[in-house]
């Protein structure tokens, strides 16, 4: 299962959940679920922000859910 997916999943949000949290549209994002299409970084740093994990977790690059450690000028909040 695509780690978008799933961490919507364990999180219980639908995908219009997201979709409104992103500002896109429902179809825009199904397509990012289902690797379609790939998904902006920017909203990658939205996502782990959001469900508090790091981008690499959401892109599959590590298992590790614990986030890094965050920059304080982080501009994607």
């Amino acid at each position: 299962m695509n780690r978008l997916k799933q961490i919507r999943l364990e999180n219980g949000f639908l995908q219009q959940d997201i979709c409104d949290y992103l500002k896109i549209l429902q179809p825009a994002y199904a397509r990012y679920e289902n690797e379609k299409f790939d998904m902006p970084v920017e909203k990658y740093i939205l996502l782990a922000n959001f469900y508090q994990t790091s981008v690499d977790y959401l892109l599959g690059l590590t298992d590790e859910k614990k986030p890094y450690p965050r920059l304080k000028n982080n501009t994607y909040k």
